[in-house]
């Protein structure tokens, strides 16, 4: 929750964070961590039922969108839901659980979490950026988190 807070304040519009790990590793948790540093008015809730969730921020009115992959089974669910006119635009925040399922929606520029279960209390975060806007979040937030 605090490292998705942290990484949530270096975020902005246009912005695409993939949150690939298995039941239980956390991705729900460091969204909804993110939501808060980001700050969304509303607590960020895990979207599988309903798919995808939308959140705000007040003064900017950027938007933040927490979607789910999981259930989503063909290209024409995708296409009915509009996620293509969601993830990467300027004005929105996109936050994807299961992005694995679907690796061919998202933009070259995008940070990808791989979060893996170590033990009960333990997880293993992988960060990696593609292209120079998300390096660059990454960067400051390496340096915010390590020092480094």
């Amino acid at each position: 929750m605090r490292l998705g807070a942290r990484l949530g304040r270096h975020l902005g519009g246009g912005d695409v964070v993939a949150l690939e790990g298995d039941l239980g590793t956390g991705k729900t948790v460091l969204a909804q961590g993110v939501g808060m540093g980001w700050g969304a008015t509303t607590r960020l809730i895990s979207p599988t039922y309903v798919l995808m969730r939308r959140h705000q921020r007040h003064p900017d009115g950027l938007e933040l969108y927490h979607i789910d992959l999981y259930r989503l089974g063909s290209i024409a669910e995708i296409e009915m839901l509009g996620l293509d006119e969601v993830i990467g635009h300027p004005k929105k925040v996109c936050l994807v659980e299961w992005p694995e399922r679907h690796s061919g929606l998202f933009p070259d520029e995008r940070l990808w979490v791989n979060l893996r279960l170590l033990d009960e209390y333990r997880r293993s975060l992988v960060f990696q950026a593609q292209g120079t806007r998300h390096q660059a979040i990454l960067d400051s937030f390496r340096q915010e988190i390590l020092g480094l």
